[in-house]
């Protein structure tokens, strides 16, 4: 099908324009999480030097308030339109940011990272939407591609412009980053992109609707399997990239060296997306969850076995461990997307709440285990490769678990 809109007489952005716009609405989240690794040792000298882990709180407390935020940003912008919500948010976001530049405390940092999620949920949701508003089947499906071919250049990028702030105007210096970072987003929608949900076609938000599709998706098994595997991919997810500053910097010395070596982790998992798209209409999305789950529970409990018993020769422990941390991101690549559809499979009737409800389900429970493992740090990388291989042996029995059709 063609796009509704795109064209200069429609009064629409340009294609490349659109897509430029949509990519940004998508990096708030990966921008505001990525670029913070390099503040974390700072961050726990000053704020929390006798516990040091708790500043890896900074990452999952952003993550737990957009897990939440997930829940009601779709239904407020079907009540109130695309870019009010957008735009909303994005004020919220950026009073978080201020709050967050000025705590005094690790506690009160906290809850305005927590804040922050919330309000960075309604650019990251409803600019989906937004797409969708706009552009119908395989045009849409281009569109998104990409967007997020775009979008995956952010998280090798962020850490290496997190390093050159800090060095600029401090580590509270990120904060304002992430002002003037929404700050372009919000001029950007605000001058640039018409409304694309007419008055008429608005829903009224419903406390009912939002419980009557949280009874139905908890009402079907493979949607609950589904959200489990979500829940324990995310909190290995999460749980690495929190870990994964103070792992390079305490046990292998290299945190000057650490955005470039995030970089290219990054962008080597990146290729996961890619080699999905190529894999799964001939394979499946259980049998290449399945696959990826089990070789990264068997990777992680040798790695952490080889680790214990120091078998790995001085030369090969650290890249063994780079190798490692790109597998844990390229399985997240390699499954969430297939997770998601086979959760949405028995929703398609109620797609948009249904969507808002199960990540918001899987990313507040996946913080619930992540923050745990990520303070288990205890100098070396052993706590977090057994806390994955356990996530990922999990995983596995649970999609394991599903009947064949």
């Amino acid at each position: 099908m063609t796009s509704l809109a795109g064209s200069p007489e429609s009064g629409r952005l340009s294609k490349p324009e659109f897509v430029g716009m949509i990519a940004m609405l998508f990096a708030t989240v990966a921008f505001s999480i990525d670029s913070m690794l390099p503040a974390l040792p700072q961050i726990a000298a000053e704020l929390s030097p006798d516990a040091p882990n708790r500043a890896q709180l900074i990452l999952t407390s952003f993550v737990l308030g957009m897990g939440i935020g997930t829940i009601f940003a779709g239904p407020l912008s079907d009540r109130f339109g695309r870019k009010k919500v957008i735009m909303g948010g994005a004020v919220l976001y950026c009073l978080a940011a201020l709050c967050a530049w000025a705590a005094p405390t690790l506690e009160f940092m906290l809850l305005a990272r927590v804040a922050g999620g919330l309000g960075a949920a309604a650019p990251r949701v409803v600019s989906l939407a937004l797409v969708r508003d706009l552009y119908r089947g395989r045009e849409m499906a281009r569109i998104m591609s990409f967007a997020m071919l775009i979008f995956t250049l952010v998280p090798a990028v962020a850490p290496l412009l997190g390093t050159v702030v800090i060095e600029a105007l401090g580590w509270r210096g990120i904060f304002l980053s992430f002002l003037g970072f929404s700050a372009v987003s919000i001029l950007w929608v605000s001058l640039r992109q018409p409304e694309t949900l007419p008055p008429e076609a608005r829903r009224p938000f419903s406390t009912e609707g939002l419980v009557s599709a949280f009874r139905e998706v908890l009402s079907h098994r493979v949607i609950l399997t589904a959200i489990g595997v979500q829940t324990l991919v995310f909190g290995a997810l999460f749980g690495t990239l929190s870990s994964t500053q103070q792992v390079f910097d305490t046990t292998w010395g290299r945190a000057e060296s650490f955005p470039l070596w995030f970089a290219a982790i990054a962008l080597m998992a990146g290729s996961a997306s890619l080699v999905n798209a190529a894999l799964v209409m001939r394979l499946g999305m259980r049998f290449l969850v399945t696959v990826a789950l089990g070789v990264q529970f068997l990777v992680s409990l040798g790695m952490w076995g080889m680790n214990v018993a120091d078998l790995w020769p001085a030369a090969l422990a650290f890249p063994a461990y780079v190798a490692w941390t790109t597998g844990v991101f390229f399985t997240a690549g390699l499954t969430l997307g297939n997770l998601n559809a086979l959760a949405m499979e028995p929703v398609g009737h109620i797609a948009g709440m249904a969507a808002s409800v199960i990540g918001s389900i899987a990313t507040v429970l996946a913080v619930c285990l992540a923050a745990p493992l990520g303070l288990a740090f205890d100098g070396t990388p052993l706590p977090l490769m057994l806390g994955v291989a356990c996530f990922a042996g999990l995983g596995y029995l649970l999609i394991r678990s599903l009947p064949r059709n």
